[in-house]
């Protein structure tokens, strides 16, 4: 088995070939993406395929999701220390769309009335990113 083998299958995951061309490609991903990169990435695979794939991997805590409220799911590799995204930040720009993954910021825990159960928690930002806001300072 190679590397990404191993990686998937310690992580529950089966590693099909489609699989494993998904997580190379999906691995090598610095910043947030969508289905669409996706498929810009990878032409000759086909949507459903890398949609699957994607899915399952979100599933697996090795991808989170985002709903930066653009309409179109993104995704970022977990690079969290912990098993659960809770307190995980993303930053969303305004003015170029891209949305980013704040690793080293946590929000707190809100405190929840009783009988209610957490199972996810989700913390977005919305303003202008560094490098727009360089862009406007310079005009």
């Amino acid at each position: 088995m190679n590397s990404t083998e191993q990686y998937l299958d310690s992580h529950g995951i089966r590693p099909t070939a489609v699989r494993i061309l998904v997580w190379d490609c999906v691995s090598a991903q610095s910043e947030t993406f969508s289905l669409a990169d996706m498929e810009h990435l990878m032409p000759h695979m086909d949507r459903s395929s890398i949609f699957r794939a994607l899915r399952l991997f979100a599933e697996h805590h090795l991808l989170h999701t985002i709903d930066d409220g653009t309409g179109q799911q993104k995704y970022c590799v977990c690079r969290c220390k912990h098993s659960s995204h809770i307190n995980h930040v993303h930053f969303t720009c305004l003015k170029c769309g891209k949305t980013y993954c704040l690793e080293d910021y946590t929000i707190p825990i809100v405190p929840l009335p009783e009988g209610f159960v957490m199972e996810d928690a989700e913390y977005i930002i919305k303003g202008v990113c560094e490098r727009c806001s360089n862009k406007i300072n310079i005009k």
